[in-house]
């Protein structure tokens, strides 16, 4: 069979180490099947690489660890085989930059490269290259699973049906949360500043090509505090990930080429190509940023508390100040705050920068905090005021309050059918086999039937 030809290299991976004498014989199994998907086959070693990164993350999968990724991976592996049947294709810059994500995320979360090679056992290159197909896999169910769902909608009536239908000792809780709304200014550098920040990247520049290690300055004076600690160095960067002014220097660049200076939203950079990928680059860069003055930094603080001032009086409302004032583009809306892990103008506290949480927790509902630090999207200095419009306390969801996070259990719900229901017609026909050592396993799927 197709999938026995893939699976028998790895099934017959058995050394026989003999003793001393030769005469005896002791068999170690250096790796095993442990179950299979159609024409793809799943290693003990998968379990084991994909549970250190799971632990990497500081996620708890319970007292039955490898059942529950067995039953992951084979959910996996059943939309993988479906996406090459279907041609579902993930380009090598979706890859490269999906492996460069989760090293920088692995990287934070451990502390440093240094640890996280430490923790595997390899060097970052060879984690890239260990984790590009399994990745490649990752991509390509996931976006199998997500044709799946892609034509499933819900009304509103099947959101209040859902709702109804949840028992009454099930009905979940809403935690505490804020809806919030800005002003936020960003103060007009000074062309003097600018002008000293572009002579100091210049006196860098030419210190590299007079043989100082890039690295090293970069070490030293690079105002980007994520890549300053690794020397400046970014990591693999498809086109479109990064700022257009930086990328169309990046790309046009030769290994070890250093640029002129360029500007971005976030400030001013040098840039050095370490090596290219076909359409990915990894760089180094150096930024500084332009600082704002203490006298600027006074004069839009002022301006802030004047806005603050006028609304409070009722002069105007806040989010006609916002419209009027606001640098931000959602003052255009009225200075309401989104929350970007939900879409929706409510946050948790987790939610919720903590350096902002610190002020606005310490303010009543309708009230307006002073001026506060902040920086940009593009990392830049600037200063904002905040409204908490409403405080909502915890409390049984219901629709008038909770509609948006009800709408989303019950599409969320829909979903997870469509996906049991495809996944019923495909194990119709297709190759199941999961080792005797995972058969007491409770798995979601039933990958046991007969």
């Amino acid at each position: 069979m197709n999938i026995l030809s893939k699976a028998l290299p790895v099934l017959f991976s058995i050394l026989m180490i003999g003793s001393g004498s030769g005469l005896a014989q002791e068999r170690v199994i250096i790796d095993q099947v442990v179950g299979v998907v159609g024409n793809s086959a799943i290693l003990r070693s998968d379990l084991t690489a994909q549970r250190q990164q799971i632990e990497a993350q500081g996620i708890d999968l319970g007292p039955e660890p490898y059942c529950v990724l067995l039953d992951d991976m084979m959910f996996q592996k059943l939309l993988f085989n479906q996406a090459l049947i279907d041609s579902v294709e993930v380009s090598e810059s979706q890859v490269e930059q999906e492996i460069e994500r989760r090293l920088r995320f692995f990287i934070q979360q451990i502390g440093s490269r240094e640890r996280l090679e430490e923790y595997y056992g390899r060097t970052i290159e060879e984690l890239r290259d260990e984790f590009r197909e399994p990745i490649r896999e990752q991509e390509m169910s996931r976006r199998m699973e997500g044709q799946i769902t892609r034509n499933v909608t819900i009304t509103p009536a099947e959101v209040k049906a859902f709702f109804e239908n949840i028992p009454e000792d099930s009905i979940p809780m809403v935690e505490s949360e804020m809806q919030l709304a800005k002003i936020l200014i960003e103060p007009q550098i000074p062309q003097e500043e600018i002008n000293a920040i572009k002579e100091r990247l210049e006196g860098f520049r030419q210190r590299i090509l007079e043989g100082e290690s890039f690295r090293t300055l970069a070490i030293l004076y690079s105002e980007d505090p994520g890549s300053a600690r690794r020397g400046g160095e970014l990591g693999f960067y498809g086109r479109g990930d990064l700022h257009p002014e930086f990328e169309a220097v990046a790309f046009g660049l030769r290994p070890g080429e250093v640029s002129e200076i360029v500007e971005t939203r976030s400030g001013y950079h040098i840039i050095q190509l370490i090596s290219r990928r076909g359409e990915m680059v990894n760089v180094r860069h150096i930024l500084l940023q332009p600082k704002v003055g203490p006298e600027l930094e006074q004069e839009t603080k002022n301006k802030l508390d004047s806005i603050r001032t006028l609304v409070m009086d009722g002069e105007m409302t806040f989010a006609e100040a916002a419209r009027r004032f606001s640098s931000h583009p959602g003052g255009r809306t009225g200075g309401n705050m989104i929350n970007p892990y939900t879409g929706t103008t409510r946050f948790r506290s987790d939610e919720i920068d903590p350096r902002v949480f610190f002020v606005v927790d310490r303010i009543e509902q309708g009230q307006i905090s002073r001026p506060i630090d902040t920086m940009t999207e593009g990392g830049r200095q600037a200063y904002k005021i905040i409204k908490v419009v409403e405080r909502i306390d915890p409390h049984p969801a219901n629709l008038e309050q909770d509609y948006d996070f009800i709408q989303q259990l019950a599409l969320q719900k829909k979903k997870q059918q469509a996906v049991k229901r495809w996944v019923e017609r495909r194990l119709q026909t297709t190759y199941i086999y999961v080792h005797e050592d995972f058969q007491h396993c409770t798995f979601e799927v039933g990958w046991l039937k007969e």
